[in-house]
């Protein structure tokens, strides 16, 4: 439960690194978290966080730092101690844009680093004048915040630093971030800094591990009553009660850490850590230090006592490496060595640790490909490739999005709401490029909505337009058929087509049927099926 401390556990130690209106949103939330860290706010950015912190921890120690934007990526790459960084979500931009419009009717959107794909959306539903601009680094920003206030933006959303610009030309600054997810941010570091300091330690003597909580590791958040969803399930719980290496593949927003989650909790190993790892979202110059830990004085600035690696801190339990695609090349020759060694060499040390993790492994990308073309090691895809689970895209498994739909909006609070046929087929329609992620996202809009205009229990095709105007572009006439039905033969034709194709792949791997199921890209218990079915058949 949630909030409970062990009394011989030392609390975590987090430092906040922010700026003016972040900073004094952090410091306003951080009585919350009283009896369960302690929490120290820098209310500085950039070269002077740096130069303090690292002043402080010749004398101080802490587990966690969280930040955001430029200035989060900033200390990522400039402090050795992990950085977690406050991320906004669609309603902390709707409400921001919303809080803007009673400044000006002119506004500017200023973002740190990639594109925000919601934003084009949200623009279009406002009926907003917005200037969007995003920045790389503290001078680019300057900029770009002046170039907006010359073309009459009265009002500017952004980052703490952005804001902080705005403020000093003249014009409203509105944080693009929420006490929402502030909070999500902190409970995030609590939770990582307890890992670390329990991989450090070791259980206390006596003490039983805690148990895995089941909403997070449960089977039942993967969703869905299609075929692809049942096997998926099926897949999971044969798989989880193995101990074998897994590699998830699938397009981006499909799921794929809820799958290593479902993994987890199927298996015997769900009382122990589950540890996650996005390989494209630690800088490269970490990752090494962060996955496999190091010695003291290993390196300028090394911590005194060194420090322990994610791979350690995963003793006992679950990695899971999200796109491992992303991993450096040097980095997968010893990723490699751990899973065929089972122990982990720490940077600057010459006696390797026995560890004993269960590895799953996520991409979005083709790893065959990539180890064709020398930019992924081939043992290592092999290596990993041991056991495969391929993720459907949502518009692969149509018929459950209304499903879907209904859960994510009662998780978002938007109550019981019913679903209208033009709606349904408009939902149908769409090709959900950005899968169950896009989904969701539109979820949280609607429950914006629902909020603002209660009450609202049905959901109709123009409410889904006003929410989602991408639904209402370039749709061929074609296209006004749902997916399922647009995608997929008739089932006696499929079913005639799935048969040589099942005799084919079962004769190409010498009858083995787990290899055919995998070949096929179905589980074996839908082989399984299929297979009595074509003897039915023949008889």
């Amino acid at each position: 439960m949630r909030g409970m401390q062990n009394p011989d556990t030392p609390l975590p130690t987090i430092w906040t690194v922010s700026v003016t209106r972040l900073s004094s949103l952090m410091r306003d939330l951080t009585p919350e978290f009283d009896g369960r860290a302690h929490i120290d706010t820098i209310n500085l950015g950039f070269e002077e966080a740096v130069t303090l912190i690292r002043e402080r921890l010749r004398s101080e120690d802490c587990d966690v730092v969280l930040s955001a934007g430029s200035n989060g990526a900033y200390l990522r790459n400039r402090i050795d101690k992990p950085v977690v960084l406050i991320e906004p979500d669609g309603f902390d931009l709707m409400q921001a844009l919303a809080r803007a419009r009673r400044h000006s009717s002119r506004i500017g959107f200023i973002s740190y680093g990639e594109d925000l794909p919601a934003f084009a959306a949200f623009k279009q539903q406002f009926g907003l004048d917005v200037e969007h601009r995003r920045y790389g680094n503290t001078e680019e920003a300057r900029d770009i915040v002046a170039e907006l206030v010359s073309l009459g933006c009265g009002a500017i959303v952004g980052t703490g630093f952005v804001v902080e610009m705005a403020e000093k030309a003249g014009v409203a600054g509105i944080l693009m971030y929420s006490a929402d997810s502030v909070r999500k941010t902190f409970e995030q570091a609590i939770d990582l800094a307890r890992m670390l300091n329990t991989a450090r330690s070791g259980p206390a003597r006596g003490a039983k591990p805690a148990l895995a909580a089941d909403a997070k590791f449960s089977l039942r958040r993967l969703i869905g009553n299609s075929e692809a969803m049942v096997d998926l399930r099926d897949q999971v719980r044969l798989y989880g009660a193995s101990d074998r290496t897994v590699l998830i593949s699938g397009e981006t927003g499909t799921g794929k850490e809820l799958v290593a989650q479902a993994l987890h909790g199927a298996s015997p190993r769900r009382a122990a850590p589950f540890v996650a790892v996005n390989c494209g979202a630690i800088a490269e110059s970490l990752l090494e230090s962060e996955l496999f830990g190091y010695t003291e004085g290993a390196f300028t600035g090394s911590r005194r006592g060194g420090r322990v690696g994610l791979i350690e801190a995963a003793n006992g339990g679950t990695l899971f490496l999200d796109e491992i695609g992303e991993m450096p090349l040097p980095l997968q020759t010893r990723l490699l060595r751990v899973l065929e060694e089972r122990e982990v060499l720490r940077v600057g040390s010459t006696r390797p640790t026995p560890i004993d993790v269960r590895v799953i492994a996520a991409t979005h990308v083709q790893l065959d490909e990539r180890a064709a073309d020398g930019r992924f090691r081939r043992d290592l895809y092999y290596r990993l490739n041991v056991l495969r689970i391929a993720l459907a895209p949502l518009r692969q498994h149509a018929d459950d999005i209304p499903l879907l739909l209904m859960n994510f909006l009662r998780a978002a609070g938007a109550g019981a709401m019913t679903l209208d046929g033009p709606a349904q087929k408009l939902l149908l329609q769409h090709r959900w490029p950005g899968n169950v992620r896009e989904l969701r996202n539109l979820a949280e809009r609607i429950a914006v909505l629902a909020h603002a205009e209660s009450p609202l229990s049905a959901l109709t095709r123009p409410l889904l337009l006003r929410c989602a105007p991408e639904f209402g572009f370039g749709a061929p006439p074609e296209a006004h058929q749902p997916i399922a039905a647009a995608i997929a033969p008739p089932k006696a034709q499929r079913g005639a087509l799935d048969a040589t194709a099942i005799e084919r792949a079962l004769r190409e791997h010498d009858g083995d049927r787990q290899r055919t199921a995998d070949a096929l890209g179905i589980s074996r218990t839908t082989l399984w099926r299929h297979l009595k079915a074509m003897e039915k058949a023949r008889l």
